[in-house]
């Protein structure tokens, strides 16, 4: 290790344990003997820095199948299809270590329906810091690139920002909500960088993993669950080639879905376009029963009745799906328990 190098992990180690609080009342020659036993420490133990700082390193990132299987059965209700469209996808791309592109995910649905719930478990069991981790990075359309008149602007700023990334950590992951209100064209600015390149200006980007969250497509999903629904056959019957022609085509098509006639799609750059199915009354007492389980309440079933009746329930004269999914749960349970 260069001289450099020790002296720079022997302060982060001294600010970290609150040492320099200590070190007035001790004679310099101790303390220059207890930097040095340190250093030399150091010396020997070269990767403990990266235990306690997060670092593009293994002991930050790496998937925890067996959780990310547990979450999505335990914790995501109503998609049976979305569940293993991710845990397959993301398996298979995390245990390669030669991907030829990065793992590129499109979540579709209507609110309430767990897109963005389901984003932040992938990022839970990759990454020890989960969705607060410096290598996950989230984008939103209305926050980020308002104002139409900028697009080229932003065109230039958000290949900027993944190569800065991706260069910092290969394993990065950006999400990108809101598609549905994203300027067309946008998105077709980082094409590259999802296709099938070893290497663009030196700079891999297949390891890295970009998720599209849009409530485009939305109808087209819903239309086939109502279909499913009146023709007396099971919900859990429903597979993705039931949805995945009519899904994709909806959003290229959708001027107001940010895929609006994208290369992304004509180049078949993404891997998965994942519906997520509207909920039902049963999924909603699930998601009441879960929430009071966050909050250290024991389950109450009538509480998650009381929830789940006060939603809006769609078709009016059927009323099947919940109208808003599980979105506003918190809320409910603010009021009732």
């Amino acid at each position: 290790m260069k001289p450099r190098t020790r002296h720079v992990l022997l302060l982060w180690l001294l600010l970290c344990s609150g040492f320099t609080e200590a070190i007035e009342p001790i004679s310099t020659s101790i303390a220059v003997g207890m930097a040095a036993a340190l250093t030399g420490f150091l010396a020997r133990y070269q990767n403990i820095f990266y235990y306690f700082h997060e670092c593009c390193r293994p002991e930050w990132i790496s998937l925890n199948s067996t959780g990310l299987q547990a979450d999505l059965e335990s914790k995501l209700f109503g998609q049976h299809v979305a569940s293993r469209i991710i845990l397959k996808a993301v398996n298979g791309f995390m245990s390669n270590d030669n991907p030829k592109k990065p793992l590129v995910l499109s979540l579709h649905g209507w609110t309430g329906t767990g897109k963005n719930f389901v984003s932040s478990l992938i990022a839970e069991n990759i990454y020890k810091e989960g969705m607060d981790s410096s290598f996950v990075h989230v984008f939103t359309s209305e926050l980020h690139f308002p104002h139409p008149s900028q697009i080229e602007t932003y065109k230039t700023q958000l290949q900027q920002w993944i190569k800065g990334n991706v260069t910092n950590c290969a394993r990065s992951m950006f999400i990108f909500d809101e598609m549905d209100k994203m300027q067309p064209g946008l998105i077709d600015s980082i094409k590259p960088y999802l296709d099938y390149y070893d290497k663009l200006d030196g700079v891999s980007y297949r390891k890295a993993i970009f998720i599209f969250l849009s409530n485009a497509g939305g109808d087209s999903i819903i239309q086939t669950a109502l279909d499913f629904w009146r023709g007396g056959r099971d919900r859990e019957e429903i597979e993705l080639k039931d949805l995945e022609t009519s899904l994709s085509l909806s959003v290229f098509n959708n001027k107001k879905s940010g895929f609006w006639h994208t290369s992304l799609i004509d180049k078949n750059l993404v891997d998965f376009f994942v519906p997520f199915l509207p909920l039902e009354y049963r999924h909603v007492v699930q998601c009441a029963l879960s929430g009071m389980a966050d909050r250290g309440l024991p389950p109450n079933q009538d509480v998650a009745d009381q929830v789940a009746r006060d939603l809006v329930y769609f078709p009016k004269s059927e009323r099947v799906f919940s109208v808003k999914g599980c979105k506003t749960i918190d809320s409910k349970l603010d009021y009732y328990t």
